[in-house]
């Protein structure tokens, strides 16, 4: 990837930026991740990326097609445009995930909303991933995501169920964001029960941060299902009619909001996953509606990341993974013990709450995502990234994904069978050809695009005799 030195990437190097390359054979994953987190200053004792991981996750967009218009939506203008890629290109992108990331790693399964795709094609897809050893979640607003269907999707294999509900999204019928609570109520129904891990994804922006607080103290009372809510913060990313932030609305703002709702102390300074202006990660447990932060302090964490590389937990059930950490520290029984007095503090200060709670405890992860506006890209933080997009020539950072998706979604695709697959007909053709921008009409126009033609239209209607 064409991204070297540190600070802003000017506009020619955002255009000569391309994906990783396949790693040459018996290059160890593991050892490229840890690389990458020290050429850019972020390896550390607490860093995840290299040591228990060989990246957070790739997102896998199946379809450009959303049944929404977000405000901060990080599409292209012309996403609307673009039709389904082949089922057999997204085959080959899972396999090249997993060439490159090796097994059990995270896929988003995502879009625009996967939920448009074809149903037996979805199916298929999360199946696919399932089979290649890797975990398939998916991404989707929920409004096609019904209990059927998440079921089929858990028998393919599907492992996270990511819901996004937010205020930028503009459903109708709901003033604001404690309003919207009775959508994630709704979707919590749909997927209680079902052997998933729930998320949640909420946009920050202006015009919600204030009821931050209210959301998280809605997360907490169901933290018997949703297990992690990932807050990602206000940017100008792609086609959205908002653009940067008017208020402070940062990493030490918006985990404040989020102290306030928990009720509690939670330190999002204690693991690291990829840069730290990135990425901020907390884990709680809550017993008796109250939030416990889990690690508190940093040296335990990194005690139990040493103890636990290379082991995966079940996300999908509870006891599975708590018997793979109880392994990992009886293959390291000194670690264990160090870990005794740390675990002993934390048990004491939850004795009320789990008494109360006959010992039940939930885990609940909090998450902020940072992105970075599309004209804004830091060259470290390209190289440390940890959130990857699938392309048809290898993954490549979310955020300059965001900033270059023409160049990605609109070139022809290569078929198995020869000729190429036009991404605004849906049909082959001999030659690759060069990527055109599609003519953009008030049908497939979204975001600003579809307000400049509203008001040529308006305007041009009143200029009518």
């Amino acid at each position: 990837m064409a991204c070297s030195g540190s600070g802003i990437m000017s506009a020619a190097e955002i255009a000569a930026a391309a994906p990783y390359p396949l790693p040459p054979a018996g290059t160890s994953p593991m050892q490229l991740a840890r690389e990458r987190m020290e050429a850019t200053g972020q390896w550390h004792p607490r860093q995840s990326m290299g040591r228990r991981w060989t990246i957070g996750c790739v997102a896998l967009e199946i379809t450009q097609r959303c049944n929404l218009d977000c405000s901060l939506c990080y599409l292209s203008d012309h996403s609307e445009a673009v039709k389904d890629i082949p089922l057999e290109a997204v085959f080959e992108r899972i396999d090249m995930i997993r060439a490159h990331y090796g097994p059990d790693t995270d896929v988003q399964v995502t879009g625009g909303d996967p939920t448009l795709r074809r149903r037996d094609e979805l199916v298929a897809i999360v199946r696919r991933i399932a089979e290649r050893g890797m975990r398939p979640s998916l991404f989707t607003n929920g409004i096609k995501a019904t209990r059927d269907l998440l079921a089929e999707l858990c028998e393919a294999g599907l492992v996270d169920v990511a819901f996004h509900v937010d205020m930028t999204q503009e459903r109708p019928g709901y003033a604001d964001e404690v309003a919207l609570n009775a959508v994630r109520a709704d979707y919590i129904g749909r997927a209680r029960g079902l052997p998933l891990s729930v998320f949640f994804n909420t946009t920050v922006f202006d015009g919600n941060f204030h009821e931050i607080p209210e959301v998280v103290r809605f997360f907490v009372g169901h933290a018997d299902v949703v297990r992690l809510a990932s807050f990602q913060l206000q940017a100008d990313t792609g086609r959205g009619t908002l653009r940067r932030r008017q208020q402070p609305i940062d990493i030490g703002t918006v985990s404040a909001q989020i102290r306030t709702g928990a009720g509690a102390e939670i330190n999002f300074d204690t693991p690291i996953a990829g840069h730290a202006e990135c990425n901020r990660y907390a884990m709680t447990l809550v017993a008796n509606g109250r939030v416990h932060d889990l690690y508190g302090e940093g040296r335990p964490l990194a005690t139990i990341l040493e103890a636990t590389a290379g082991i995966q937990f079940d996300r999908k059930h509870k006891g599975r993974a708590v018997a793979a950490l109880a392994r990992g520290f009886a293959r390291r029984p000194v670690a264990a013990l160090a870990l005794l007095p740390w675990a002993a503090r934390r048990l004491w200060g939850m004795r009320q709450d789990l008494v109360a709670a006959r010992g039940r405890a939930h885990k609940l992860s909090f998450f902020l995502h940072n992105f970075m506006d599309a004209g804004a890209l830091d060259c470290g933080r390209i190289g440390a990234c940890v959130f990857m997009v699938a392309t048809g020539d290898g993954p490549v950072s979310m955020c300059l994904h965001n900033a270059k998706r023409d160049a990605f979604i609109l070139k022809p695709v290569p078929l198995q069978d020869g000729g190429f697959w036009d991404p605004l007909t849906g049909a082959a053709r001999e030659a690759p050809g060069e990527a055109a921008a599609p003519v953009l009409t008030r049908k497939n126009a979204r975001g600003r695009r579809r307000l400049e033609i509203d008001h040529r239209r308006a305007a041009s209607q009143g200029a009518m005799p």
